[in-house]
Order: C-alpha cells, then sequence, then structure tokens
C-alpha cells in the first residue's frame, strides 16, 4: 500500500509552534539585505574589508562594518585580528556560516526555478 499523497504534508505540519518561530526569525536574519552575499563572499575567498566591499556590490561600508558586526555576533563569521602594524584584521565564515549557506542553496535553486511568476506577482 503506498504512501497517501498528503502524507508528507501532514508530517511538516507537525511543526511545533515555538520551531516555527525560530525557523521565521532565521529565514528573516539570513534574508536581511547583504547578509547572504557577505557570507557569500566569503565562502568565495573574500577576508579583507576591502575584498568583502568589492565582492558585494552597492554596500556602503558603514553598513558592511555593521552586517560584519551582527555576522559575528550571531556566530556566522569569524574576526581574526593580527597584531601587526598596521593591525591586520580577516574575516571569515563560521562553520555555522557556511553550513547556512549550504542549506540556502535549495531555496536558492528553488527561487532561480520560480523568478519568473514571483517577479510577475511582484509587480
Amino acid at each position: 500500500m503506498g504512501a497517501r499523497p498528503n502524507e508528507r504534508l501532514e508530517e511538516l505540519g507537525h511543526i511545533d509552534e515555538a520551531a516555527c518561530r525560530r525557523f521565521q526569525s532565521t529565514v528573516e536574519f539570513a534574508g536581511r539585505k547583504w547578509n547572504a552575499a557577505i557570507l557569500l563572499a566569503g565562502v568565495r575567498g573574500a577576508r579583507r574589508f576591502s575584498e568583502y566591499r568589492a565582492a558585494v556590490t552597492g554596500i556602503s561600508d558603514r553598513l558592511l562594518a555593521a552586517r560584519l558586526r551582527e555576522l559575528e555576533a550571531e556566530g556566522l563569521m569569524e574576526r581574526h585580528v593580527r597584531a601587526t602594524t598596521p593591525v591586520a584584521i580577516s574575516y571569515t565564515p563560521s562553520t555555522d556560516g557556511l553550513r547556512l549557506i549550504e542549506l540556502l542553496q535549495p531555496l536558492t535553486e528553488w527561487g532561480l526555478e520560480h523568478a519568473e511568476p514571483i517577479e510577475r506577482r511582484a509587480s
């Protein structure tokens, strides 16, 4: 006997309310403007502030600095300070930051598949 068509949807519907709220706040944080782009720039090799600024087109220095601090506070970026003259500061995605980018990949693929209908509805 095969699985009922809605069985998987029913399983997904059993997410408790606290988990749903946590999911929502996670999606909002990951989707906050520039956060994913900054993490992706780090995955692609950016380390210094100037490299992030070059990789994330359109972000101001002030906002980039704020987002790097936020990502660090959330444990998604690691800040490294080398005691040189001048001091050298670099940023790398943490293990959790790398995992978040990995988890966002299927959502990105879904967005590419559905971009046209979504954009059409938005306009």
